[in-house]
């Protein structure tokens, strides 16, 4: 089963790649979140967990519902995350999590997607998206043949900086980094709800035909990427960036 968790497109784009191959089944983790849905899960084939990297570890929200979710009977267990620069030494926390799961880790494929993270950074327009969508192809392909085999990802050899942003630096981004007290809505503002229907955490609540935000926000991007008119900002950090939303 290919089970991912997706913002703006860019693990869906790689989980479907792969369920086409592996003529395997998807389950989408957003909607299962979004309906506080932990139904047990029954795979015959191994569980492929496709999902973007926070702070360079999987989203805490999917590590959560995760947790509380059963898995059988197959409980082998392969992971690709997808990143803009590196996933650090997340691989350390996959094998923790599996442990408590007792899933048999089959190890971590990491895959450079275009970034979509616009609260810090810039998106590239859809040339250079696709442009680096493509050269990710033999990465998905290689993911394809080592699950099909049923042999291992390799593993990989942190280096001093993967272990400080993956121990030291997630916890200080989600304390200080990860609100929703900077998303608001402008005049372009049609009230269609997309926003609040995108949302995997029920954040968004629309309030005389305006979206307003909660506190539980987990930054996957997909209200403001993916509002058709482009009327909400991240404060100032958005001003102007390109809204990704992956183009295959």
């Amino acid at each position: 089963m290919i089970l991912y968790f997706t913002g703006t497109g860019n693990s869906f784009y790689i989980a479907k790649k792969l369920s086409q191959a592996l003529q395997d089944e998807l389950l989408c983790i957003n909607d299962r979140i979004k309906k506080n849905d932990v139904t047990p899960v029954e795979s015959q084939k191994p569980l492929v967990f496709v999902l973007p990297t926070y702070a360079w570890r999987i989203p805490k929200v999917v590590e959560e519902w995760i947790n509380r979710t059963e898995f059988s009977p197959n409980t082998d267990a392969y992971f690709i995350m997808n990143c803009g620069s590196d996933i650090g030494n997340a691989e350390k926390y996959l094998i923790r999590l599996c442990q408590t799961k007792t899933f048999s880790f089959k190890g971590v494929k990491e895959i450079i997607m275009p970034e979509n993270y616009i609260a810090l950074y810039d998106a590239p327009e859809p040339p250079e998206a696709k442009r680096i969508i493509q050269h990710a192809e033999p990465a998905i392909e290689d993911c394809v043949e080592v699950i099909l085999h049923n042999s291992f990802f390799q593993k990989r050899t942190p280096s001093a900086a993967d272990r400080i942003k993956s121990s030291f630096t997630n916890p200080v981004f989600y304390r200080f980094v990860v609100k929703a007290d900077k998303f608001k809505a402008d005049d372009k503002c049609i009230g269609c709800g997309k926003c609040k229907a995108v949302c995997p955490l029920n954040n968004i609540e629309l309030k005389e035909n305006k979206p307003v935000w909660g506190k539980n926000c987990t930054h996957c991007m997909a209200c403001i990427c993916k509002c058709p008119v482009e009327a909400i900002e991240y404060g100032k950090s958005s001003a102007g960036k390109p809204r990704y939303q992956c183009p295959l």
